[in-house]
C-alpha cells in the first residue's frame, strides 16, 4: 500500500502538491514551447510596442547563431549582458543559453571598474549591451573583451507611445570600432545555431551579488535550479498562460530575471514592462492591460497607494501582489486585503536560492512574515555562534536561517573556494546554505525576519536589530519610511540612528519621535538621533539601500 505523502505544513495551501515534478529540459525549451503554442501572443509590451513569442524565439535563434559563428562562443563560455529591462534583454538572455553559453547579467548602473571586475572574474570575452553602456565597455576592448553587440531599446520598435521616455526611444547610434557590431546587423545575418548540447544540470547563469565584501561574488545556477525556482511561484499563486504581469523589477536582478523572464515564459504569459519606475505610468498600465500579478518592492507599492488622484478601480484587476525585502507597513497591508481585495504574498529568497524559497500561503497570510518553506525546501534555524540547530517548534530566540533544496545554487560561488566553505555546509546528508539572515519561528511554523546577521547594532552590549526598530517606527502616523543604522558613540560603542521620510503634509520634530519611541520599545532600542530626508537611497531593485546610509555615517568619523 502506498504511504501517504506528509504535507510540509499544517497550513499548506489546499490543493497544492508537497513537491514538484520539474521538467527535465532547459530554459530554452520553455521559449520554444511558448512560441509554438502562442506564436502571435505578446510576450512583452513596453511603451506601446509588443514583441510576440514567435519574434522572441526567431531573434534569439538568429543571435545565438551569430554568437557561435562570428563571435566564437563555445559551450560553457560566459557572455556579459548589460541593459535595462527590455525585450532585447530577454532575447539576448535566451540567445546566450541557446548557444550553450552562460549568461552573466550586469547591473547597468555599474561603473566601468565594476564591469571590468565582472568581465575578469567570469572570464567573459563577449558582451551584449545597451548603447548607453558603451563608454563603460569601450575600455575593456583593449584586452578583456573580443566582441560587443550593441543595441538601442528602440531597435525593432516602430510603434512606441508618443510619450515614451527619450532614453528608450533614442535611435541606434553608430559606433565605429572593429570589435563592435550593431544588434540589427547580427539579426539580419540570419545565422542558424548548432544543435543545443546543454542539459538541465549544465551551468547557465553567473549572477554577481552586491553583498558586503570588497568585490561582488559570482553565484552560479544551472537550468535545473532556475527552472525549479521559476515554477515555484507560478504554482503557489495559480498562475496560467492568461496571467498578465507588471514587470517593474529589473531583469538583471534575480527577482526580475525569474519573475518576468523564466516564470512568465514558462507559462506563456504576457509581461507589461516598466523598465524604470514611474508611478503615474504604472497607475495607467495596470487597468489598461488588466494586470493581475505584480511583483513589487514595498516602496513602489507605497508610491502608488499614496497618489492623491489614484482611481478606485486602478487595482481592480490585480489578484496577487508579491513582495519582500523590507516589511510592508501594517496599515498598507490591511488596506490591500480589506479595501482592495488583494492578497499580498510576502516571500523570501536570495540570489543564491534563485529567488523565492519561502512564502505566505495565499489563503492564510500573516503580516510582515516570510511565510513557510515552499516545494521541496528544507530549513533550519541555527545558533549563529555554536552552529547547533534550534529545536523544532516555536523558537525562544532568533537564529540564522539555513536553507536546502534543488534551487539553491548547486555550484556555489564561481571560483571562490573560501566563500563556498563559509556559506555552504554539509549536514545530515544535505547541502545547506547559510543565509546570514536571522529569523524566528512561531508556533504555526511561520518564519519572521529579525535582521541581517551583519547588520546588528551593539548598543552598550545590547543587541539591536534595525528591522525590528523600523517596523515599530512605521507605526507612527507621520512616518512614511524609516531606515535604522548604527552611529558610533564613544561611551556606548554604537547607538541607534533613524533616517526618516515623513508622510506628505506631516510635521514631526526629532525630539517628538524619540519621545514617542520610548513608549513603543525598550529604551536601548530607541533612536538616540533622528535625521529627516526627502527620499531614502534605493538599490537597483528598489529596496532601501541601508548599506549606503551606513557607509556615509561611518565616513563622517574618518
Amino acid at each position: 500500500m502506498r504511504k501517504p505523502i506528509q504535507m510540509p505544513s499544517p497550513f499548506w495551501p489546499k490543493g497544492l502538491p508537497a513537491t514538484l515534478h520539474v521538467p527535465q529540459t532547459t530554459l530554452n525549451g520553455n521559449l520554444e514551447i511558448a512560441a509554438r503554442r502562442y506564436p502571435h501572443k505578446p510576450a512583452y509590451v513596453v511603451y506601446g510596442h509588443a514583441t510576440d513569442y514567435a519574434r522572441l524565439l526567431q531573434d534569439s535563434e538568429r543571435l545565438a547563431g551569430w554568437l557561435q559563428q562570428r563571435c566564437g562562443v563555445k559551450r560553457g563560455d560566459r557572455v556579459l549582458l548589460g541593459a535595462q529591462s527590455s525585450p532585447q534583454f530577454a532575447t539576448a538572455y535566451h540567445a546566450i543559453l541557446r548557444a550553450d553559453a552562460v549568461v552573466v547579467p550586469v547591473n547597468p548602473m555599474n561603473l566601468a571598474e565594476e564591469f571590468a571586475h565582472v568581465a575578469a572574474d567570469s572570464g567573459a570575452r563577449v558582451a551584449i549591451a545597451a548603447q548607453e553602456l558603451w563608454p563603460r565597455l569601450e575600455p575593456l576592448l583593449d584586452g578583456a573583451l573580443d566582441h560587443v553587440i550593441v543595441f538601442a531599446y528602440s531597435d525593432g520598435a516602430d510603434q512606441l507611445d508618443p510619450d515614451a521616455p527619450e532614453w528608450f526611444a533614442t535611435p541606434h547610434q553608430a559606433l565605429n570600432h572593429p570589435k563592435v557590431l550593431a544588434w540589427s546587423e547580427a539579426l539580419a545575418a540570419d545565422r542558424t545555431p548548432a544543435s543545443m548540447q546543454n542539459g538541465p544540470d549544465d551551468l547557465c547563469l553567473i549572477a554577481y551579488t552586491s553583498g558586503t565584501t570588497a568585490h561582488p561574488k559570482g553565484c552560479t545556477h544551472t537550468h535545473r535550479s532556475l527552472m525549479t525556482a521559476a515554477i515555484t511561484p507560478a504554482l503557489w499563486r495559480g498562475d496560467t498562460a492568461e496571467t498578465v504581469f507588471l514587470g517593474a523589477s529589473p531583469m538583471f536582478h534575480m527577482q526580475g530575471l525569474q519573475a518576468i523572464i523564466n516564470t512568465s515564459i514558462y507559462l506563456g504569459a504576457t509581461v507589461v514592462l516598466l523598465p524604470r519606475w514611474d508611478v503615474h505610468r504604472a497607475a495607467t498600465l495596470i487597468p489598461q492591460h488588466r494586470v493581475n500579478r505584480w511583483g513589487v518592492s514595498p516602496p513602489m507599492l507605497l508610491d502608488l497607494l499614496a497618489l492623491p488622484d489614484l482611481r478606485p478601480d486602478t487595482l481592480e484587476s490585480v489578484r496577487f501582489i508579491t513582495g519582500g525585502g523590507s516589511p510592508l507597513p501594517e496599515a498598507v497591508n490591511r488596506r490591500l486585503s480589506e479595501e482592495l481585495g488583494i492578497s499580498y504574498i510576502e516571500g523570501y529568497g536570495m540570489t543564491e536560492t534563485a529567488s523565492m524559497v519561502m512564502a505566505t500561503p495565499p489563503q492564510r497570510g500573516k503580516r510582515q512574515c516570510l511565510g513557510i518553506p515552499t516545494f521541496g525546501i528544507s530549513v533550519m534555524v541555527v545558533d549563529p555562534v555554536t552552529l547547533e540547530s534550534l529545536p523544532d517548534g516555536k523558537t525562544a530566540e532568533s537564529g540564522e536561517l539555513w536553507v536546502s533544496g534543488d534551487q539553491v545554487s548547486p555550484g556555489g560561488y564561481w571560483h571562490n573556494d573560501e566563500a563556498n566553505r563559509t556559506s555552504f555546509i554539509e549536514r545530515d546528508g544535505k547541502r545547506w546554505l547559510r543565509t546570514g539572515d536571522l529569523v524566528i519561528r512561531d508556533e504555526d511554523g511561520y518564519y519572521f525576519l529579525v535582521d541581517r546577521l551583519k547588520r546588528m547594532i551593539n548598543a552598550a552590549g545590547y543587541k539591536v536589530w534595525p528591522t525590528e526598530v523600523e517596523t515599530l517606527l512605521h507605526r507612527h502616523p507621520a512616518v512614511q519610511e524609516a531606515c535604522v543604522i548604527a552611529k558610533v558613540d564613544s561611551r556606548r560603542g554604537e547607538q541607534v540612528k533613524a533616517v526618516i521620510v515623513l508622510r506628505a503634509g506631516a510635521q514631526l520634530m526629532a525630539e517628538e519621535l524619540i519621545a514617542w519611541s520610548r513608549e513603543q520599545m525598550a529604551s536601548y532600542k530607541c533612536p538616540r538621533e533622528v535625521e529627516f530626508t526627502d527620499r531614502l537611497p534605493r538599490s537597483g531593485t528598489g529596496k532601501i539601500d541601508w548599506r549606503r546610509l551606513q557607509d556615509e555615517e561611518r565616513g563622517k568619523i574618518q
